[in-house]
C-alpha cells in the first residue's frame, strides 16, 4: 500500500465528511459551505498533484472515486432531510436518482469485470457534467442557508441534477449493451 500524498489529501477529504455532516446537523451553513469547500480542494489537488508529480497509485484509483461518493452522497442525505438546515431543501426524490445512479454504476462494473473481464469503464463526458452538476447544487444549497439570495439559483440547480442524474443514468445503460453487445458478439458462444 503506497500512502501518497494524494493519498493522503484523500483520506483527510474523506476524514472532512463527519465533520461537515455535523456543521450540517448543528444548522452551521457557513461551517458546513466551508468543510465542503476545503474537501473539494482536496479533491482538486490530490489529482494534480497525482498528474504533475507522477504520484499515481492503485490504491488511489480506488480511493478517490470512493471519497467524491462518500461526500456527495453525504451532502445529498443530510440536505434533504427537512429542518436540519436554513437553506433549500433538496428534494428526496433528487437524493434517491443520485444514490440509485451510484448504485447502479457500481453494480454494472461489478456485472462487467466479473462476465466479460472489463475492468475500464472510464466516466462518460455526460457523467462529468453531472458530477460538476451535483457539486454546484451542493454549494448552492450550502449558500442557500447563509445568503438567501442564492435559493432561486440552489433551486434551479437541483432540478438541473435531477435531469442530468437520469440522462447519466440512462447513458450508462446504453453504454453498457453497447459493451456487453460487442462482448457477446466476439465470444466463441455469441
Amino acid at each position: 500500500m503506497s500512502l501518497t500524498v494524494p493519498n493522503l489529501l484523500t483520506l483527510a477529504r474523506m476524514g472532512l465528511i463527519p465533520f461537515f455532516i455535523i456543521a450540517v446537523l448543528d444548522g452551521q451553513a457557513r461551517r458546513a459551505l466551508v468543510i465542503f469547500c476545503v474537501a473539494g480542494t482536496t479533491d482538486a489537488l490530490d489529482g494534480f498533484i497525482a498528474r504533475f508529480f507522477g504520484q499515481r497509485s492503485a490504491l488511489g484509483a480506488y480511493l478517490d472515486p470512493i471519497a467524491d461518493k462518500l461526500l456527495l452522497t453525504s451532502a445529498y442525505v443530510v440536505l434533504a432531510i427537512p429542518g436540519l438546515h436554513s437553506g433549500v431543501l433538496i428534494p428526496i426524490w433528487v437524493t434517491v436518482l443520485v444514490i440509485a445512479r451510484d448504485v447502479l454504476i457500481v453494480v454494472v462494473a461489478l456485472i462487467l469485470h466479473l462476465a466479460m473481464q472489463i475492468s475500464a469503464f472510464p466516466p462518460s463526458p455526460l457523467s462529468k457534467v453531472n458530477t460538476l452538476a451535483q457539486i454546484a447544487a451542493v454549494l448552492l444549497v450550502l449558500m442557500s442557508g447563509t445568503w438567501p439570495r442564492f435559493e432561486t439559483a440552489a433551486i434551479v440547480g437541483v432540478q438541473v441534477v435531477g435531469a442530468l442524474t437520469i440522462g447519466s443514468g440512462l447513458d450508462y445503460i446504453l453504454r453498457t449493451n453497447r459493451l456487453m453487445s460487442r462482448g457477446l458478439a466476439g465470444s466463441p458462444h455469441g
